[in-house]
This record gives structure tokens, C-alpha cells and sequence, in this order.
């Protein structure tokens, strides 16, 4: 017949084996719930970011109502705040009657400021290296073709014309009577 002492032992053996391998377990599951949790938080900024992405771009334009009624009082309407100047990255938006040139972000401002400056002086169109050093960027390839994106994009929402391949202006509805403002 097997000792007490020895029983006890056995048993205590088994207890040891079987707490070791609980904790190997919950230590498995703890690593797996912190690694769920970090694509859990990774997922929730995803979703964030592609709904800044696809959400209405209402602050970077402003809406037709603005533009419609002018003020009984001899000042100019009072625009929200964040259609004063669009945030950097922006969407540009499409071009129409009354929607004024404060929608552009700055360095959209900037490109259709010196086109309206330049056509006030009757002057011709502006090549991307020319409003690059205007602006007093280096006449550096990457610099020229940051200024040419804009201006292609300005031109594809109707903000500006390209009369010649990489010469632009302003388009003629934009800087006609009660074109951009």
C-alpha cells in the first residue's frame, strides 16, 4: 500500500502540472486579447480616417445660400468659420456662381489670386514655373509639378483655363462680373 506522504506528493505533482499549464494558457489568451484589442483600436482609427475621407466636404465650400442674399446692412455676409480657408489636402470644389474664392484652401488662393492679379494687369497665362518662382519656391522639378497638380485640378473644377498645354488663367466665368470674389 502506497505511503500517505507519497500520495500526497503525487497529487501535489498533478496540482503543479495542472496550474503550469493554466497559466501557460492564460498567458496564450492574454497575448491573443492584447493583440485583438491593438487591431480592434487599429480598425476603429481606419474607420475614422475614411469617414474624414468620404464625409461631406461641407467645410471646404461654401454653400449657394451664402452667396444668394446679400445683407440689408452694407456688410459683406458672415461666412462659418471654416469656410474661411479649407484645410490643406482639401478637396477643391467644383466652381459656380457666388461661390467665393475663400473655399480654396490657401495654396489654391495663392495659384487663382496671381491668374486674377495677372489678368488685372492684362497680362497673358502663367506657366507652373513661373507661379512657382512667384511664389518664391525654388524652381525645383518637384515644386513645379506640386504647382501643376493644383493647377490641373483648379482647371478640372472650372476654377481656371488652360489655353495652351501649360500656360493657365482664370476661366472667363471666374473672373467675369460677380466671378469668384
Amino acid at each position: 500500500m502506497p505511503s500517505v506522504v507519497g500520495l500526497l506528493e503525487q497529487r501535489e505533482l498533478t496540482a503543479r502540472r495542472r496550474v503550469d499549464a493554466l497559466r501557460e494558457e492564460a498567458d496564450r489568451i492574454q497575448a491573443e486579447l492584447v493583440a485583438a484589442e491593438q487591431e480592434w483600436n487599429e480598425w476603429i482609427i481606419a474607420r475614422s480616417r475614411v469617414s474624414e475621407v468620404l464625409s461631406p466636404g461641407e467645410e471646404n465650400v461654401v454653400g449657394p445660400d451664402a452667396a444668394e442674399e446679400p445683407p440689408d446692412r452694407g456688410e459683406p455676409p458672415a461666412l462659418p468659420a471654416s469656410s474661411q480657408a479649407a484645410k490643406p489636402k482639401s478637396v477643391v470644389p467644383m466652381w459656380r456662381v457666388g461661390l467665393a474664392r475663400s473655399a480654396l484652401s490657401t495654396d489654391y488662393q495663392r495659384i487663382v489670386q496671381a491668374l486674377a492679379d495677372r489678368r488685372r494687369l492684362g497680362q497673358g497665362p502663367l506657366t507652373c514655373q513661373e507661379m512657382a518662382s512667384c511664389f518664391g519656391l525654388d524652381p525645383v522639378p518637384s515644386k513645379i509639378e506640386a504647382v501643376r497638380s493644383k493647377a490641373k485640378r483648379l482647371t478640372a473644377r472650372g476654377w481656371l483655363a488652360e489655353p495652351a498645354p501649360g500656360r493657365f488663367t482664370l476661366a472667363k466665368a471666374v473672373a467675369g462680373p460677380g466671378g469668384g470674389s
